[in-house]
Parts: structure tokens; C-alpha cells; sequence
């Protein structure tokens, strides 16, 4: 890879990075006021984490990356794409919980876990 795509590679991983922080408030608020009206944590990190995917979305698809896909077909691969997404957090996060660690902090790991493996899905698949 020269010198210029990676510049733009690390370019498009910085702002991967910054929206996701949109994405995470939006995530763990929802997440927040859904522990906070009784819901179980991972059912309340699921309920957010489609919060977080709908920021996402929007955001990656204006201001990270160069789709040469319609929004709708892009849609649709993040539709498949937050599937996978979604299982892959709940699983993560129950894995988390069951090996005692705090909520939390069980959720903010998986989130570190999943920027990199998102990316790559975003990246090579869905905003092609």
C-alpha cells in the first residue's frame, strides 16, 4: 500500500473512530435509561446498540466512507452486517458478565472489540 492510500486509510479509521463516539453516546444513553426502567443489562445493551447502529449508519455513510452503492443496497448490507453486529455484542457482553466482570465494563471492552471487526465489515463489505 503506498504512502497515499494509507494516509487515506488512517484517515477513514480516524473518523470510523470519532462518529463512533456519536454512536456510543448513543448506545450506552439508550442503554443507560433502558437499566435504569428495569430492563436486564444485555437486553438493554441490545436496544442500544440499534440506537447506536442508526448514528452510525447515517454518520459512515455521509462522512467516513466512499460508498459506490445506492444508500439503499449500502442499507441493506448494514442491515446483514448489524445482524451479525448485534449477536456478536450480546454474546460478548453475556461471555463479559458471566466472567464476572461489571456491566459496564464488560460492555465498554466489547465495544473496543467490535470498532476493529465493524470497520473491517464497513470498510471491505458494506460501503463498498
Amino acid at each position: 500500500m503506498n504512502a497515499r492510500a494509507l494516509a487515506a486509510e488512517a484517515r477513514r479509521f480516524t473518523l470510523h473512530v470519532l462518529t463512533g463516539f456519536a454512536a456510543v453516546a448513543a448506545h450506552y444513553g439508550t442503554m443507560a435509561a433502558m437499566i435504569a426502567a428495569g430492563l436486564a443489562p444485555v437486553g438493554a445493551s441490545s436496544v442500544g446498540f440499534v440506537a447506536g447502529a442508526l448514528v452510525r449508519f447515517a454518520l459512515a455513510y455521509r462522512h467516513v466512507f466512499d460508498p459506490t452503492l445506492p444508500v439503499v443496497h449500502s442499507g441493506l448490507r448494514f442491515a446483514v452486517a448489524l445482524g451479525a453486529q448485534a449477536l456478536a455484542n450480546a454474546a460478548l457482553l453475556s461471555a463479559g458478565l458471566a466472567a464476572g466482570i461489571p456491566t459496564w465494563p464488560a460492555q465498554v471492552g466489547v465495544t473496543v472489540l467490535m470498532t476493529f471487526a465493524n470497520y473491517a465489515a464497513y470498510r471491505l463489505w458494506v460501503f463498498r
